[in-house]
């Protein structure tokens, strides 16, 4: 079984977004207020537990930071 992408951006101190792979070659990506005392773990909070972004927020910024995604589809 291959390891499925996961990749982070901080976009501020306490606001990060996660782009995530599933189990069926999509993705979807979620951000998250986080308190931006230890982003190593503060990601997975956002992963699991932020907010869904909508397909176009996801491609745009997907398109800056997260290029290897633009080849799966994005999860509705």
């Amino acid at each position: 079984m291959s390891e499925k992408m996961c990749r982070w951006v901080i976009l501020c101190r306490d606001v990060i977004v996660v782009a995530s792979e599933g189990e069926i070659k999509d993705w979807a990506c979620y951000i998250g207020a986080v308190e931006g005392i230890n982003h190593e773990h503060e990601w997975q909070q956002v992963r699991d537990n932020g907010c869904k972004l909508p397909k176009s927020v996801a491609v745009a910024l997907a398109n800056i930071f997260f290029p290897e995604f633009l080849k799966l589809k994005y999860r509705a």
